[in-house]
C-alpha cells in the first residue's frame, strides 16, 4: 500500500486531557479539587476527559459490578458541575481500544526500572495492603496513564504536585519513542521541504531559537521554538519533524506533554481531614438539602472553645476553611471577628455555609436533573465522545504502527 500524507494544513488548537476513575457519585473535593478547574479549561483548550475504567481495574479488579453504575453516577456530576460535552469531548476509556494498543507498543520499549521508580507504585501498595497489587496491570498502570496522555498529543495534563512524576514519566517514554523510531532514512530531505514552507522571518527565528537551545541549553528559546511551531500552518507530519529537529532529533510523533499545576484544594471533610468517602467526612456534590445542612451543623469546631462565651481561633476551626471558599469577605470579617470576640456561636458560623453550599448544590440538581430523569442520556453523551476520541487515537496509532514496522490494520 502506498504510503500518504496527511494533507491538512492547520494551526491546532492546544489539547488538554484529565481523567476520574469511576467512583461513583462525587463530593464537593471532587468539584474544587477538578472539576472547577476541567470547566475553566474546556473554554480554553481542546478539552478530553475520561472515564478510567481500565485504571479501576488496576486497583478493584475483584469488584467490577459496580463500574457500571458508577460511570453514569460519576459523569452526572460531571455535567452538574458544568463540563459541557458541546465544549468537551467525554468518552469511557475502554471504548477506544486505541489506548490499550498504544500502552503494549509502548512497553516494549520501556525500561522496567522506569516503573518500578515511580512514587506512587510503592506508596500504593503500603496503603492498599489489604489488595493484592502485585499484578502486572498494576505495575504498569502509569505506562497506560502515559499512553491515554500521548494518544491525544496532549499539551497539558492537569495534576498536583503529586502526580508531576507521572506526566515526567510520560515525557520520558514520548522521548525515548522518538529517539527510537523518529529518524526517518529521508528525514533531512523532508525537513528541507518543510523549512521551504515557511517565510524568512519563521525560519530565522526557529534556526535561532533551535542553536540557543542544543548550544547552551537554552529552555526559554527552545519553548519560544515550541510556541511559534503552534501558531504555524502546517500538516500534522511537518509539524512533527520541526519540532523534533528543533529537539536535535528525528521526527517527534508523540508530543511531551506539559504538567498544568493546578492549585491543591482546601476544602476540608467533616472532621478537618481531607474529604474522602472512605473517611466517611465527605459532602456529595448532590446531597440532599436537609442532609447537608445536619452534616455541617454537626462539624466538630476550635476544640479550646467548650462554652458559647469562650472566644474562639477559626484557625483551629474546619468550618472556617469552608468560609475561605464559600464566604465572601465580609462575611468571613464578621465571622473572624466575632469567634474570636465570642460575639456569635458555632451555630450563628456554620449558617452561612450552609446557605452558600445549598446554593451551589440547587445549581448541581438543575443541571443534573435531565440526565436523572433519563440517564440513557449520559450514554448518548459518552457514546458520541468515545467515536470522536477514537477516531482523534487513530490518527495517532496509524504513524506509529508505520514507524515501528507494523502494517497498516487491515480491519
Amino acid at each position: 500500500m502506498q504510503k500518504t500524507e496527511q494533507t491538512s494544513v492547520q494551526a491546532p488548537a492546544q489539547s488538554v486531557l484529565s481523567g476520574m476513575r469511576p467512583t461513583g457519585a462525587l463530593h464537593l473535593g471532587h468539584y474544587h479539587g477538578a472539576l472547577a478547574n476541567w470547566v475553566k479549561l474546556q473554554e480554553q483548550y481542546r478539552s478530553y476527559f475520561f472515564v478510567a475504567d481500565w485504571h479501576a481495574l488496576t486497583t478493584h479488579y475483584e469488584s467490577p459490578e459496580v463500574i457500571q453504575t458508577n460511570i453514569r453516577e460519576m459523569v452526572i456530576d460531571w455535567l452538574a458541575a458544568g463540563v459541557d460535552p458541546e465544549r468537551s469531548i467525554l468518552f469511557v476509556q475502554s471504548q477506544v481500544p486505541q489506548h490499550a494498543e498504544l500502552h503494549l507498543l509502548l512497553s516494549m520499549c520501556t525500561p522496567l526500572a522506569w516503573l518500578e521508580r515511580v512514587p506512587s507504585y510503592k506508596d500504593q501498595q503500603a496503603n492498599l495492603s489489604d489488595k493484592d497489587l502485585t499484578t502486572y496491570g498494576f505495575l504498569g498502570y502509569p505506562l497506560l496513564q502515559a499512553a491515554d496522555i500521548l494518544i491525544y498529543s496532549a499539551s497539558w495534563v492537569p495534576v498536583g504536585d503529586d502526580q508531576v512524576p507521572h506526566v515526567e514519566l510520560t515525557r520520558e517514554v514520548a522521548r525515548r519513542f522518538n529517539h527510537l523510531f523518529g529518524r526517518e532514512p529521508d528525514f533531512d530531505q523532508r525537513l528541507g521541504h518543510c523549512l521551504k514552507k515557511l517565510d524568512a522571518d519563521d525560519i530565522a527565528a526557529l534556526k535561532k531559537s533551535r542553536a540557543s537551545w542544543l548550544e547552551s541549553g537554552d529552555v526559554n528559546a527552545r519553548d519560544a521554538a515550541r510556541r511559534l511551531l503552534q501558531h504555524l500552518y502546517l500538516t500534522r507530519s511537518d509539524r512533527q519533524r520541526l519540532a523534533g529537529w528543533i529537539e536535535g532529533g528525528g521526527r517527534q510523533l508523540l508530543l511531551e506533554p506539559q504538567p498544568l499545576l493546578t492549585e491543591a484544594s482546601r476544602l476540608p471533610g467533616l472532621d478537618g481531614r481531607k474529604m474522602s468517602k472512605s473517611y466517611g467526612n465527605a459532602i456529595a456534590m448532590r446531597d440532599d438539602p436537609v442532609q447537608l445542612e445536619s452534616k455541617i451543623r454537626k462539624m466538630p469546631t476550635d476544640p479550646a472553645r467548650v462554652r458559647r462565651s469562650d472566644p474562639g481561633d477559626p484557625e483551629q476551626c474546619p468550618v472556617w476553611d469552608l468560609h475561605k471558599i464559600y464566604s465572601e469577605t465580609s462575611v468571613r470579617d464578621w465571622v473572624l471577628e466575632g469567634c474570636t470576640s465570642a460575639a456569635i456561636g458555632c451555630i450563628d458560623c456554620k449558617k452561612p455555609v450552609i446557605e452558600a453550599v445549598q446554593r451551589e448544590q440547587a445549581l448541581f440538581y438543575q443541571r443534573a436533573e435531565p440526565f436523572v430523569k433519563h440517564p440513557d442520556h449520559v450514554d448518548d453523551i459518552l457514546r458520541a465522545g468515545s467515536r470522536i476520541a477514537a477516531a482523534a487515537a487513530e490518527q495517532t496509532m496509524v504513524e506509529v504502527r508505520e514507524a515501528m514496522g507494523l502494517s497498516p490494520r487491515w480491519v
